[in-house]
């Protein structure tokens, strides 16, 4: 990875989490894979404020282009699970493709597909399309979906 782990813009990293959490249905084995890795690679997630993040991070409503190694690519826009459509090309972020691209960057590889059978894919472009969504929620909520107690938030703001 580019930038060492995973970044984020802060309402970006809340969603997913969100999303991760209300998703009660699982498309197979290898997504529930999927979202453990993610889920992992949150906790330990560069999560920062929207002027900070890289242009070049995929975020929700970002626009990607992946590529395999025989050369063919694929453009889709990265968009919250309520608006997936197929011939919109817009996917999911707790898909297995948008939670295997949330918060790469451009340049960055990954696998994709099941074990034994993954593709190596490569984040060609990432556009940003400026929309954005903002999660309103308590600071109860807020510190169970960063999954830090109190001292340890306080510490990683201070770290900051």
């Amino acid at each position: 990875m580019k930038y060492g782990n995973l970044v984020l813009e802060k309402h970006d990293f809340l969603m997913t989490r969100k999303f991760m959490e209300l998703n009660l249905a699982l498309e197979d084995y290898s997504h529930m894979n999927i979202l453990e890795i993610l889920d992992r690679n949150l906790d330990n997630a560069i999560v920062v404020d929207v002027d900070q993040i890289p242009s070049d991070v995929v975020r929700l409503y970002s626009n990607v282009i992946v590529q395999y190694s025989s050369g063919w690519q694929e453009t889709f826009q990265l968009v919250a699970p309520g608006e997936i459509n197929a011939k919109e090309n817009k996917i999911s972020v707790v898909s297995s493709l948008g939670a295997s691209l949330i918060g790469l960057s451009q340049g960055d590889t990954f696998l994709y597909g099941l074990p034994g059978n993954a593709m190596l894919l490569k984040l060609i472009r990432v556009e940003q399309t400026g929309k954005k969504t903002i999660l309103d929620i308590t600071e109860k909520e807020f510190r169970k979906l960063f999954k830090w107690d109190s001292d340890s938030l306080m510490a990683k703001e201070q770290e900051s």
